[in-house]
């Protein structure tokens, strides 16, 4: 494809925080972000327009896509017939496979195995039914996963044994789910990577994660990841992106298990931007926000250098209310997503805090 020229318009699917941090780098390439969303969000605040509709309404979403030159989406649980429906108006990248294949979790992880990449041990679990042969199948210690709208550690319940059949589904409200095998793991790292519609990729260095109460809350560069394990995780994701034919920023989660014959197994992907790439904004001069656009809109993708090393906190809940001490910090970069309302649980923003680039990562 031809690179979109500046003044032309990025449609994005989705009104959050990622959309918003999308909608900044377009601007500064001088492209322009029209939002669709089912509901109000901060990304309206930078974009020159928002259409509020259902993603069930499948002709005012149509008539949203022939107002842009491109679409992409924020989160990846836009309905696949709404995907569609802008497809048959507009380029969507990432493509619906991506799409179709991460908004089902058993999907993915047939997917992933369809490959041979490496990843924990995996059953259906449409009913009580299926958890005889499910814990055949994974035994326990185990975790119990909805197929569809899981995320920060929602709809999932654990099991210590198979006692805990009973309580654990009905923690997750009965609903479709995946039992996976409970990895004892060293730490977690993801893959940001970036591919462009040409099949070029590239990944930025891969950041070791922190999670509280099933909610990301540091990434780190550099990780402690062994190097050679380093180029098995880009591997890996590289070849998912492959797979899936992939345009645009992929976050691919990983668990570090150590040494042995898979050090590495694939968790989940992300068809979007990821929450783990943020300190590529102060820590790279091209972040993942500004690489995803390059690749949608068909231009040359930047480098994933990092320039220094960086710690990115999330700031959760009620942390945001220290924002004027965060801003007279130094080395730190305080990006707020202007969320009217700090709820438990909510991502208000984060900080990059920098440090001098070291020898690691």
């Amino acid at each position: 494809m031809q690179a979109l020229p500046p003044g032309s318009i990025i449609g994005i699917l989705g009104a959050g925080q990622l959309g918003r941090m999308l909608a900044i780098a377009a601007a500064q390439l001088g492209l322009k972000s029209r939002i669709y969303s089912d509901v109000p969000g901060p990304a309206s605040d930078v974009a020159i327009s928002t259409t509020i509709g259902a993603y069930e309404d499948l002709e005012k979403i149509s008539e949203f896509a022939a107002t842009t030159d491109v679409v992409t989406y924020e989160f990846e649980n836009v309905p696949v017939e709404a995907a569609a429906a802008v497809a048959r108006v507009r380029p969507v990248r990432p493509g619906l496979k991506a799409l179709e294949v991460a908004q089902d979790r058993l999907k993915e992880k047939s997917f992933i195995a369809s490959l041979d990449l490496p990843l924990p041990r995996f059953a259906a679990v449409d009913s009580e039914a299926d958890f005889a042969a499910a814990l055949e199948k994974v035994g326990a210690p185990s975790i119990l996963k909805t197929r569809r709208l899981g995320y920060d550690g929602k709809g999932q319940a654990r099991l210590a044994s198979a006692g805990d059949i009973g309580p654990a589904f009905e923690a997750i409200g009965g609903a479709p789910a995946t039992l996976e095998a409970l990895v004892p793991f060293e730490y977690e790292v993801s893959v940001i990577l970036v591919r462009d519609p040409a099949g070029e990729t590239r990944v930025y260095d891969i950041p070791q994660n922190h999670h509280e109460g099933g909610i990301l809350r540091t990434s780190t560069v550099p990780s402690a990841l062994p190097a050679e394990h380093q180029t098995l995780a880009r591997e890996i994701a590289g070849k998912l992106a492959g797979a899936l034919d992939y345009i645009g920023v992929m976050g691919v989660e990983m668990f570090y298990v150590g040494e042995g014959p898979q050090p590495l197994l694939l968790n989940e992907f992300a068809p979007r931007v990821h929450n783990s790439g943020h300190w590529t904004m102060d820590a790279c001069a091209v972040s993942q926000f500004e690489n995803h656009i390059r690749a949608v809109a068909g231009w040359p993708l930047g480098a994933t250098d990092r320039h220094c090393d960086c710690r990115m906190t999330n700031l959760i809940g009620d942390d945001v209310a220290a924002w004027l001490q965060l801003a007279a910090e130094h080395g730190a970069c305080l990006h707020l997503y202007g969320k009217n309302q700090a709820r438990p649980g909510r991502k208000m923003g984060h900080v990059n805090r920098l440090s001098a680039l070291s020898n690691g990562g």
